[in-house]
C-alpha cells in the first residue's frame, strides 16, 4: 500500500530542502524524496561557495525575493546553529552601458540599495588583485557574501526532520499521476500519495513533467578552485569581495574569494547542453587552460595550481527567469526549479513561497514573472 502525506516534495537540493522544512515548521505532513544523498554534488547544489548579492542586474523583480531570502537565511543559521552566510560585499565589473552594470545599477536605484561606483583606478586601489581596463566601472555592494551551500541544504533537512517530516534518499521518482483528489508518485523506494506534489528535482525535472510543454534545457558548468600565484593574503575574504564581471559583451564570470578550498572561479553559462545522467564530469586541460587564460587578462595572481574542478548544472528556461507555482497541467503540482543557474541564494525565499501557495494558495511577494504558464505551457 502507498505510503499517504499532505505534500510530497520531489529532490532536496537547494529548493527542495528548504521547501520541506517550509512546510514541516507549518505543521504539514510531509515528504522529501531524493535518488541521491543530499547534500550531493550530482546536480546544483554544491561547490563551496555560492554567490548572494542584492543589486539584481538580471531584473529588480528578484529583489524583495532575495531580501526575503537573507532574512530566512539568518533565521535557518540561528535555528540550526550552522554557518551558512559570510559577508565579504560584491563588486560587479563591466562597461557602464552593459548589461551587467546597467542591470545592477536599475535595482539598486529602483529599491534604495546603498551602492557605490567605483572608476578603474579605485577599483584596483581598493582590491588590487583585479586588473580592470580602463573601459570600465564597478558597483559596489555591500550586502553581498556567499552561501556555503552544503550547510545549507543540510541545515534545512535537520530542520525538516526535526519538525516531523519525512526524507527517503535513494528514492527515485520517475512519474505522477492524478488518484481521486490526490496525486499518486510513482517512486523506487514505495509509491507515494499525496495531496499536494512540489517537483524540485533541477536538472531531473524535464523528465517529471508529464508531458506538459516546457522549454527546458539543462547545461554542464564547470567551477574551478586556484591557489593563486601571488599575494594570497589579498584573495581571502576580508580583502576580496564576491564578483561577477562582464568581460565581453553579454558574456560573464565571476569569483569567490579564498576561504579554504582556494578562489574560487567560473564563466556563466556558455556551457554545452547535456542529460543529468548522461553528463561528462571530468574536467579536461582544455577547460582549464581557458579558464586560466580569462584569469590571466582580468586578476593575473589568481590562477596558479589547481586545487580542484567541478562539475555542476544549469536548468534553463529561454529567459532565464525561475519557474514558481502551478504545474499548468495541475495546480496540485507545484514546480520550484529551472533557476538558470541564479536560483541558490534565493532558496530559503523560494521555500517559503512555495510553502505559502500550498497552504493559502498564494504569496505576498510577486510570482508573476516566474509563472510556468507564461511559455504557453499546456499538457499534450
Amino acid at each position: 500500500m502507498a505510503a499517504t502525506f499532505d505534500v510530497a516534495v520531489v529532490g532536496l537540493g537547494a529548493a527542495g530542502s528548504a521547501t520541506l522544512q517550509a512546510l514541516a515548521r507549518r505543521g504539514i505532513r510531509a515528504i522529501g524524496l531524493d535518488r541521491f544523498h543530499p547534500p550531493h554534488t550530482l546536480g546544483s547544489s554544491h561547490g563551496r561557495s555560492r554567490v548572494i548579492r542584492e543589486a539584481y542586474y538580471e531584473s529588480p523583480v528578484y529583489v524583495p525575493l532575495v531580501q526575503r531570502a537573507y532574512q530566512e537565511w539568518a533565521r535557518i543559521a540561528r535555528d540550526t546553529g550552522r554557518t551558512l552566510l559570510q559577508q565579504t560585499g560584491g563588486l560587479m565589473i563591466g562597461p557602464a552601458q552593459g548589461e551587467l552594470l546597467a542591470g545592477a545599477l536599475r535595482s539598486a536605484k529602483t529599491h534604495g540599495l546603498p551602492h557605490q561606483l567605483l572608476r578603474p583606478d579605485e577599483i584596483r586601489r581598493r582590491f588590487p588583485v583585479f586588473n580592470p581596463g580602463e573601459d570600465v566601472i564597478g558597483l559596489l555592494e555591500p550586502r553581498a557574501g556567499f552561501l556555503h551551500p552544503e550547510e545549507c541544504v543540510a541545515g534545512c533537512l535537520d530542520l525538516a526532520a526535526r519538525h516531523g517530516a519525512t526524507i527517503r534518499t535513494g528514492a527515485v521518482v520517475s512519474r505522477w499521476s492524478r488518484n481521486g483528489a490526490g496525486i499518486q508518485l510513482a517512486c523506487s523506494s514505495g509509491d507515494i500519495n499525496c495531496g499536494r506534489a512540489v517537483l524540485a528535482a533541477g536538472p531531473w525535472l524535464p523528465a517529471l513533467l508529464g508531458g506538459a510543454e516546457l522549454p527546458l534545457t539543462v547545461e554542464r558548468q564547470v567551477m574551478y578552485w586556484f591557489a593563486p600565484v601571488a599575494g594570497a593574503a589579498r584573495f581571502a575574504p576580508d580583502r576580496c569581495p564576491v564578483f561577477l564581471w562582464e568581460w565581453r559583451p553579454g558574456r560573464f564570470f565571476y569569483g569567490i574569494p579564498d576561504h579554504g578550498p582556494g578562489f574560487k572561479a567560473a564563466v556563466h553559462h556558455e556551457g554545452r547542453a547535456v542529460t543529468p545522467d548522461g553528463v561528462d564530469r571530468s574536467v579536461g586541460d582544455g577547460e582549464i587552460e581557458a579558464m586560466r587564460a580569462l584569469l590571466r587578462r582580468t586578476i593575473p595572481d589568481a590562477p596558479g595550481g589547481l586545487r580542484d574542478a567541478a562539475v555542476c548544472l544549469y536548468t534553463n528556461t529561454p529567459d532565464q527567469h525561475f519557474i514558481l507555482g502551478p504545474h499548468p497541467a495541475d495546480p496540485r503540482i507545484l514546480l520550484a526549479s529551472a533557476c538558470s543557474g541564479h536560483g541558490f541564494k534565493f532558496a530559503s525565499a523560494i521555500g517559503e513561497v512555495i510553502a505559502d501557495l500550498v497552504v493559502a494558495g498564494k504569496s505576498d511577494l510577486d510570482l508573476s514573472a516566474f509563472a510556468p504558464g507564461r511559455f504557453g505551457a499546456r499538457d499534450k
